[in-house]
């Protein structure tokens, strides 16, 4: 693995997940990763680009010209690739990354993981993805997904590659392959 895409959103989040995001890029840089993500300045996405670029990391951005236009890009990255739709956006960031943390965040992040585990699932990729459950932000969707498989429509063996980790050296403990540190 040489480097990880974040999923993430670019709204501010909870002071938890600004300390977890800080923590999972000053991890992410500390294990000689490169970082990969969505190339905003703003929101927790601002902070985890911030914090790995203040390690000495190399981060790679990508972003529609939409967003560049509503000025959210980040103009300090090591790579900042703007491309014209949120479809190219995503498969440029699959392209370029090994392994996925999917953060706290909204529609946007729901949709790029489950992207990523509908691959997983139809052996399209076999690029590892956690979620990082900051608090307990994704003890609901383990809910639903256990509800799913209740109801039939998710199959067990499917309900597995939904994984969490509690903490950043955990989430990227679960990508490399190594025992959860938790």
């Amino acid at each position: 693995m040489r480097s990880v895409c974040v999923y993430l959103s670019s709204s501010n989040g909870r002071p938890a997940d600004v300390a977890a995001i800080t923590e999972l890029s000053r991890e992410i840089v500390r294990r000689g990763l490169t970082l990969v993500y969505g190339g905003a300045h703003r929101g927790l996405m601002g902070v985890l680009a911030d914090a790995a670029l203040a390690a000495g990391g190399k981060v790679l951005g990508v972003i529609p010209q939409a967003l560049v236009d509503f000025e959210v890009a980040h103009t300090g990255l090591t790579e900042q690739h703007i491309v014209e739709t949120m479809h190219q956006r995503k498969a440029m960031m699959f392209t370029l990354a090994d392994a996925f943390v999917v953060a706290p965040g909204g529609y946007g992040t729901l949709e790029e993981a489950f992207e990523m585990l509908t691959g997983l699932q139809l052996s399209y990729h076999a690029k590892p993805i956690v979620f990082l459950d900051v608090e307990g932000f994704w003890s609901g969707m383990g809910a639903f997904l256990d509800h799913a498989v209740e109801a039939q429509v998710l199959r067990p063996e499917m309900r597995v590659l939904f994984r969490t980790a509690s903490t950043a050296a955990a989430a990227l403990d679960l990508l490399a392959g190594l025992p959860r540190a938790s």
